[in-house]
């Protein structure tokens, strides 16, 4: 993952792109981390996460769900780091901005929507393929854009893409593809504009009001 910096907004951008941003242990880990040194530096006040080439991130790395199926001490270390990063990028004191370059599939769609705002390019497209297979992080979905559309895209399977999901308020913003770093750094520009004490107070609200417990488990959102 690449971090970097421009005063008081700090951009974290997935750097697998050979396996369309793929969020493996070693990345949820990183972006954990990254989130926690964000929110303990004074100096900052916002959080971009982004994605390296066409894909904004097609979910979990599911070759590491086949090795953990047979291997238990990986499978604990495997649940051990989606529930710290659930919990992480859900809970940041801090606004987070999803700049959405390309599809946000399975956890990818969960990550994007973990996130406070979301600005999309035109290529992507959200969708929850591993309803499938397995379960899926529901809650922060249906506390953006509420149970009907929430079933609709979970339960009813349903693709959306960027327009659409700009008229369901999926997302903020659509842009082309190479505007989006421009309308990414609006969108951080006006949070900013705000004190960071300000800023931490407002998500601490928006945080109670959805009331989504601080040590849920991934398979518990």
């Amino acid at each position: 993952m690449l971090v970097t910096r421009r005063d008081a907004v700090v951009t974290l951008t997935l750097d697998r792109p050979a396996r369309r941003n793929a969020l493996s242990i070693a990345l949820r880990d990183a972006i954990s981390d990254a989130i926690d040194a964000a929110a303990a530096d004074p100096s900052l006040k916002a959080v971009v996460i982004t994605g390296v080439g066409p894909v904004f991130s097609a979910g979990f790395d599911l070759g590491e769900f086949a090795q953990a199926a047979h291997d238990p001490a990986f499978a604990e270390r495997l649940w051990a780091s989606s529930d710290r990063y659930h919990r992480t990028v859900l809970t940041c004191p801090l606004p987070t901005i999803a700049a959405v370059n390309g599809p946000a599939i399975a956890g990818g769609f969960d990550l994007a929507v973990l996130c406070d705002l979301r600005i999309a390019a035109t290529t992507a497209r959200f969708a929850h393929p591993e309803r499938s297979f397995g379960d899926v992080v529901y809650g922060p979905l249906h506390d953006l854009v509420g149970g009907a559309v929430a079933r609709e895209l979970t339960i009813g399977g349903r693709e959306v893409d960027a327009a659409e999901a700009l008229r369901l308020r999926l997302v903020n913003e659509v842009v082309e593809p190479g505007d989006l770093p421009a309308a990414t750094e609006t969108w951080a520009e006006r949070v900013c504009v705000a004190s960071r004490e300000v800023l931490m107070r407002l998500k601490a609200k928006a945080l109670t009001r959805a009331r989504f417990a601080s040590d849920a488990r991934t398979l518990e959102l």
